[in-house]
Order: C-alpha cells, then sequence, then structure tokens
C-alpha cells in the first residue's frame, strides 16, 4: 500500500507547485536519501525548513528544476504545496503550542570524520554518510594537533579510545599484525610531536576536540569514542596506564585523582585499574548489569518541545519512539554517573541507563550514543560493514543523521551557561549566565503549555551581571525560562512552588 501512495505522490506533481514536502513519517520510503537530498539542498545555498514534531520532523524544501527528479531517482517520497499552503503550514506549526516549530536551516555543515589508520572495527557513521550522499573529509589525529578542525562545523569519532590503550586489546589481540601496525604508529606519531607516549597523544586530541566545542562546534561520539574521550579529560596529568602503554607501571594514588570539572558528561566514576578488563571504567552499563535479552533490548527517545528545547528536538527527530537496541564496546550509560546538567534523549522504560545523551561546552554542542552499529547488535572486530542500501527507513541511522543537521541551524544554545536559583523558587528567581556576550537580551517566562507569563528586555553591561526576577504572581507549577539575542538562547526549567 505505501508503495502505491508513493507513487501517486511522485507522478501527481503540478506544475504550478513552489515547495516540496518531504514526509517523515512511515510515509517516508527511503529516510536516509531525504537527509542528503536536503543537505544538497543546503550546500546550493537554498534554505531549508525543518518541521520539528511534525509527521516525523518533515522538510520543507522550495522546488527548483532538478530537486523532484533528484527525489525521484533516489526514490524518496515527497508531496507537493503551493506557495500559500507551505506558508499556513509553517505558520500553524510555529502558532499553535510549543510543541512544533518550522526551524529554518540555512548552511550545509562541513563535515569531518576522525578516524585512525588500520581502523578494524568499522565506522558505521562514514557508511550512513556514504549512502546518504552526505559529503564528508576524514581527518587524522595528526590534522587535529595542527589546527585543521578549525575548518569544519561538525565532528564524528567513533570506536577511537582517547585513553592511549589501544582498544584494552593488548589481551587478545596483541599478536595480530594490525595491532601492532596501529601501535607502532601512535607511538611514532607520538615522539613525532614531542609526546612521551600514545595516552599524552590521545589527551591532547581530546583537549584539542574540547576547544573546538569551546568555540562552537559540534562533537558527535559514538561506542567507546564517548566514555574514553571524558576519561582523557579528567586524567590529564595522571599515570593511569600500565607498562604497556606508557613504558612505565601506574601510580595508583592517581586513581583517586580524576578531575571531573573537566569532563563532559559524566563524574564519580572509576577506572579501570586492569589491563585484561576489557571495559575503560564504570561509566559502560556492562551486559552482566543490564542482564536484558537482544529480544527485549529497546530504548525511546524522549519528545522535547520544538520552541522550548529545539535542540533537544532535533536530536530525537524519528518516525519511531522506540528504538531496537544495539550493543558496543560502550553500550549505555550509567545514569548515577551522568552530570545533572546533561540532558537524557533516549534510555530504556526498564534499565536505569541511558543510551544518547546531549549537553553544551561553551558555544558548541557534543552528543554521546551509546553502541557501535544500530542495525548490527553485536558487532565484532573483522565482522564485515553493513549494507546500508538494506535499511533506508533505519530509525537508528536516523539518530545520527539528525546531528549532522544540528550544524546547519544558526542557533546557538548556550543553556549550559544559565543558572536559576533557587530551584524550586518561591518569591524570587536570580539568574546567572557565563554567555561573554554583552548588549541587549531578551527574556520570557513560559509555562509548559507556551503560554508566555512575562516578557522583557534588559541590557546587559558584563559578563558576570545577575538578573533578579520577581516570581511571587505566578501560579505554582513547571516553567521555562528563556534569554536571547540574536541566534543565542537559552533556556532553564524552573519549579514555581
Amino acid at each position: 500500500m505505501r508503495k502505491l501512495f508513493t507513487l501517486f505522490l511522485l507522478l501527481a506533481t503540478p506544475a504550478f507547485a513552489n515547495h516540496l514536502l518531504i514526509p517523515m513519517d512511515e510515509a517516508q520510503t527511503n529516510h536516509l536519501k531525504a537527509y542528503g537530498v536536503t543537505f544538497q539542498t543546503l550546500k546550493h545555498r537554498v534554505p531549508v525548513y525543518w518541521l520539528l514534531n511534525y509527521r516525523g520532523g518533515s522538510f520543507l524544501l522550495p522546488e527548483r528544476t532538478e530537486l523532484a527528479g533528484d527525489l525521484r531517482q533516489r526514490q524518496v517520497a515527497f508531496e507537493v504545496l503551493t506557495d500559500e499552503q507551505a506558508k499556513r503550514l509553517r505558520t500553524s506549526l510555529d502558532n499553535d503550542g510549543p510543541e512544533t516549530t518550522a526551524l529554518l536551516l540555512s548552511r550545509a555543515p562541513r563535515i569531518a570524520l576522525y578516524q585512525v589508520k588500520g581502523n578494524v572495527t568499522g565506522n558505521i557513521v562514514e557508511s550512513v554518510l556514504s549512502y546518504a550522499e552526505i559529503p564528508f573529509e576524514e581527518i587524522r589525529q595528526e590534522d587535529v594537533l595542527e589546527g585543521k578542525l578549525d575548518q569544519y562545523d561538525w565532528v564524528h569519532v567513533h570506536h577511537e579510545d582517547f585513553t592511549g590503550q589501544h582498544g584494552k586489546f593488548h589481551l587478545s589481540f596483541k599478536d595480530q599484525p594490525w595491532y601492532k601496525t596501529q601501535y607502532d604508529e601512535d607511538q611514532a606519531i607520538a615522539s613525532q610531536y614531542g609526546f612521551a607516549n600514545t595516552p599524552q597523544l590521545k589527551g591532547a586530541v581530546a583537549r584539542r576536540i574540547r576547544n573546538f566545542c569551546q568555540k562552537g562546534g559540534f562533537l558527535f561520539a559514538m561506542c567507546a569514542g564517548t566514555d574514553t574521550y571524558d576519561i582523557a579529560l579528567a586524567t590529564e596529568g595522571l599515570d593511569v596506564h600500565d607498562v604497556m602503554y606508557d613504558g612505565d607501571s601506574m601510580n595508583t594514588a592517581d586513581f583517586d585523582r580524576l578531575d571531573f570539572t573537566q569532563t563532559f558528561a559524566f563524574q564519580n566514576f572509576q577506572i579501570s585499574q586492569d589491563w585484561r578488563e576489557y571495559e575503560f571504567s564504570t561509566i559502560d552499563h556492562v551486559m552482566m548489569e543490564r542482564r536484558v535479552s537482544e529480544k527485549n533490548d529497546t530504548f525511546q527517545l524522549h519528545q522535547f518541545s520544538a520552541q522550548l528545547q529545539p535542540v533537544a528536538a532535533m536530536l530525537t527527530q524519528n518516525h519511531q519512539r522506540f528504538i531496537k537496541g544495539f550493543m558496543g564496546q560502550t553500550t549505555a550509560f550509567k545514569k548515577t554517573l551522568i552530570k545533572p546538567e546533561v540532558t537524557v534523549l533516549a534510555e530504556p522504560t526498564s534499565v536505569e541507563e541511558a543510551r544518547m545523551i546531549y549537553g553544551n561546552y561553551g558555544q558548541g554542542h557534543w552528543v554521546f550514543l551509546g553502541g557501535h552499529d544500530p542495525e548490527d547488535y553485536q558487532h565484532l572486530v573483522g565482522d564485515p560493514d553493513t549494507d546500508i542500501s538494506q535499511h533506508p527507513n533505519s530509525p537508528g541511522y536516523r539518530l545520527i543523521l539528525n546531528n549532522v543537521l544540528l550544524a546547519s541551524s544558526n542557533l546557538v544554545d548556550i543553556s549550559g551557561t544559565l543558572t536559576a536559583y533557587p530551584n524550586p523558587a518561591a518569591d524570587q528567581l536570580h539568574l546567572t549566565f557565563s554567555e561573554e556576550q554583552t548588549g541587549d537580551w531578551h527574556l520570557r517566562i513560559l509555562d509548559s503549555m507556551g503560554k508566555n507569563w512575562h516578557k522583557a528586555e534588559f541590557e546587559r553591561h558584563e559578563a558576570t551581571q545577575p538578573i533578579d526576577l520577581t516570581v511571587a504572581n505566578l501560579p505554582a507549577g513547571i516553567y521555562f525560562v528563556e534569554i536571547s539575542q540574536g541566534r543565542y538562547r537559552a533556556t532553564q526549567k524552573v519549579i514555581k512552588q
């Protein structure tokens, strides 16, 4: 039935149409290629609307001569709207409450895939981007050290081990030619750039990526690229690696000196002291603790207000709310070790863990997604790559592609810099935010239904200037405080007693 419906859409294109709606719900025949066509439209410097929380996160594109042909060639379903119909749709999404909005995408981000030479674990993001026809460039650790990340807007790291322990594969693969090659190459690169060993090299790369985010870059990490990244940040200057990794024995006292103020997502974790253990730390929720079978391994995407939490909404657009689980060297994150300011985007309903999380760092964003390949439940070293063409409607792969478009919006979410206290509040609310932008700012207080309870403008003369609000007249309930200036926006949930 769906094929007949799609065929009708492709044949019934009137000549007077001015916009093409790409539905991203169950009516879509190729979700992944739809992202690629949207990306290529942005590359032509043609703005696109992302209709958040409307039909699975649909796209609205101005019609151009070759667009319909591109969609047909890629078997992407589309519908035809006149200018007036498109305008009414955008208006209704913006005005019918805070759950939906028509978000303007204005540019095609420059994409980098961070890869190490001789990768034997596969990079599913590379495969998905290639299938979707979204261009990217590969970068190496040498490129990061030489400052070339500044040439990009978005960077992905997959199965990289930022701790410098070579994936903790030493016990199982130390005699394999590929392992020996990677080991020797990392040591050589470390020496070339003045580092004493591989852990120091990898830590420096992690900090360069952090600086990239600080200046407005987007980081998307999967599998072991998530927890090992934070471990590398927390262990700067410490000796927590065994002799085969850094040439000397560990300083056991350093295991109690981790600096969690430097990490993006996690705190209060412990790192493994056993080189024979496959795990890096207590962050990963391992199989023995999870006790979930493959059949029952699913997680749920949370739904976010498109107007109040636009970044979280972008990252969770999908035609399915429940996603089948998939494993990796790092599969899931223990919720007890996640920092309170981090947003949990997806989690199971029966296990205390998070599968996808995101946060801000400076003017940039980061997203951590556990697991290796959404369409391969347990991908092992040496396994063949997944044939993406067999999964054109994969909801798991959509989580990857949502990340790419995050960098297409001019919106800069600085929510991580905004603090509201006391929270819950009774009569007075004090706001502080560390964003350095001064000048005229706008402030709104909205309830959970999107009703505007307070609106004001204020002039900010210095970065440390606080904001004091009287909220005694607000009814008890949940509110969102929003401050904005141009493309900068921050929101904070507040409970009024």
